[in-house]
């Protein structure tokens, strides 16, 4: 029997629809609130926002388990190529389309480009569940993800926002941005929750016990980042009550760009998986957690360098409401490629 979502998850586009809305009308039929919301900023940094973007991010690193990272070791087939394909391959691929499909909405091209350097660490849980992979290597690559985030995310934004750009032409394009305010909004946003999050499962699982741990803790933290990133869309989307007309343009062309994507990383690593002589749920495993992409980082470091009314800013938070329906498609894709390829 095939594993459905839950409930939170199962209307995940709805809830962002119904936030977008919420926000659109707070910003058309109160006019007022985008001063009260940015009287809570310094410089780029929205208090209240940024204490909810931190939010978001702790629960999905609360349940990645270290303990699996050792093991990717024992095969350098399979992490080699998952590198390869995530870390290379990847931001690669996302920056040449952002670069074709929104070279003239140069804020969304920068925004898809943040997004296409954060390898997925939370719901790609999900949709390796959903699609029956291989729970232990998901754990494993989630692991090392996040680490590498930590660790080089501000570099590889600076590589491909100030030195790729102008090489591909982009010369025009200013960024007034410096390796030190990425990698400081990347201690902010991703090193803070990171902190907490391996204290508190360390504290936990020694003090209180394992049982309690994921039975008890991680089912009432969980929906702290849905909560978060519905709060934060309210927010932005309030700002742009004004632009309501070009908002459903904007994200057709924001969605167009993320569903290649998706659909190209995925394909990619499953018959490259598939190549070096990976099972279905190791090919599986490998694909989700190529193809998907950490929106909260993305979110958090777009507000945090460009601040909340930024273009980059809104991409981001396009990015969940085009990943649910198309990662939930390539979970059916999966499936048929299962009986296709590994019918023993």
């Amino acid at each position: 029997m095939k594993k459905r979502l839950g409930f939170l998850d199962r209307f995940l586009m709805l809830w962002i629809f119904l936030a977008m809305l919420v926000g659109v009308g707070i910003g058309y039929f109160i006019p007022s609130s985008a001063n009260y919301i940015n009287s809570f900023s310094s410089g780029t940094t929205n208090i209240p926002l940024a204490i909810g973007l931190i939010l978001m991010m702790y629960p999905p690193l609360t349940k990645i388990d270290f303990s699996q990272v050792p093991k990717m070791f024992k095969q350098p087939k399979l992490l080699s190529a998952s590198f390869f394909i995530t870390w290379i391959v990847g931001p690669f691929l996302m920056f040449l389309l952002a670069t074709i499909f929104l070279k003239d909405y140069p804020e969304y091209m920068t925004g898809l480009i943040i997004i296409g350097i954060a390898p997925c660490i939370a719901m790609v849980i999900v949709w390796n569940e959903l699609a029956e992979g291989n729970r232990e290597l998901t754990a494993g690559l989630i692991g090392i993800n996040s680490l590498l985030q930590v660790f080089f995310f501000s570099l590889y934004a600076y590589f491909y926002l100030k030195i790729m750009l102008p090489l591909f032409g982009f010369k025009g394009l200013e960024l007034n941005i410096t390796i030190a305010e990425i990698a400081k909004t990347v201690g902010i946003y991703l090193g803070i929750p990171f902190a907490f999050a391996v204290i508190s499962r360390f504290l936990i699982k020694r003090f209180i016990g394992d049982k309690w741990f994921n039975q008890k803790f991680i089912p009432f933290v969980s929906p702290i980042t849905l909560i978060a990133l519905l709060f934060t869309i309210v927010v932005m989307f309030s700002l742009k009550g004004a632009m309501i007309v070009d908002l459903p343009m904007d994200v057709i062309r924001i969605a167009i760009p993320l569903v290649i994507f998706f659909a190209i990383m995925f394909f990619l690593m499953f018959f490259v998986s598939k190549k070096i002589g990976a099972t279905y749920r190791d090919a599986a495993a490998l694909s989700f957690t190529a193809s998907g992409n950490n929106f909260e980082l993305a979110i958090a470091v777009s507000i945090g360098v460009f601040g909340i009314n930024s273009g980059q800013a809104f991409a981001g938070v396009i990015g969940p409401l085009v990943e649910v329906p198309a990662l939930i498609t390539l979970v059916n894709v999966a499936f048929w490629l299962k009986k296709k390829y590994y019918k023993a």
